[in-house]
């Protein structure tokens, strides 16, 4: 239950910030080219947007298998050595995402600190910071259930039958008889 919540939550964030980045930057880039004026703090909100859900849509990328894997030499490996290079990667995962996220942390309490705000919105920067902790922690949480999930099922999350279309992929498909073409 808590997992389906988790991933909920994590699907309507990244919609709700990219769809608001959108939609703030339509109706600026509208009211410049109607009214020649604009909202000044259209483009911080933006970015600060787009950083949101960079984030979190890292996290959704660890989840769903969808990340670039350079995974030529597990695929040319059998046995304990392919299982080993994936435990590798994936505690090699956890550990720079949880890094990361224990040092956004310290950056933000820091930056809470020195009272700083953002140039046109004045909000506080902490709250902006606060994206690299919580997206990295997501992440690294996402790492975690991705090792589990391999150590109970042996399964790697895989985006599905397109992430098996890579080099070599269809060296043991059968030639289909061509009858019909005479």
């Amino acid at each position: 239950m808590f997992h389906r919540i988790l991933d909920r939550l994590e699907e309507w964030l990244i919609l709700t910030f990219m769809a608001s980045a959108t939609l703030v930057t339509f109706v600026s880039v509208a009211m410049r080219y109607v009214f020649g004026t604009g909202f000044t703090w259209a483009t911080e909100l933006t970015i600060y947007l787009f950083i949101w859900m960079a984030k979190f849509g890292a996290a959704y990328g660890v989840r769903t298998g969808i990340h670039v894997g350079v995974d030529y030499v597990v695929n040319k490996v059998e046995g304990a050595k392919k299982r080993l290079l994936i435990i590798t990667g994936i505690t090699l995962g956890i550990i720079f995402t949880g890094t990361i996220a224990f040092f956004g942390g310290r950056w933000v309490v820091f930056i809470y600190g020195t009272g700083q705000i953002s140039p046109d919105l004045e909000w506080p920067m902490w709250i902006i910071y606060l994206a690299i902790p919580l997206g990295s922690g997501l992440m690294c949480y996402r790492f975690i259930q991705s090792l589990v999930k391999f150590l109970r099922q042996g399964e790697v999350v895989s985006a599905g039958p397109a992430a098996d279309l890579r080099e070599g992929a269809l060296d043991d498909v059968q030639p289909v008889a061509r009858e019909n073409a005479k």
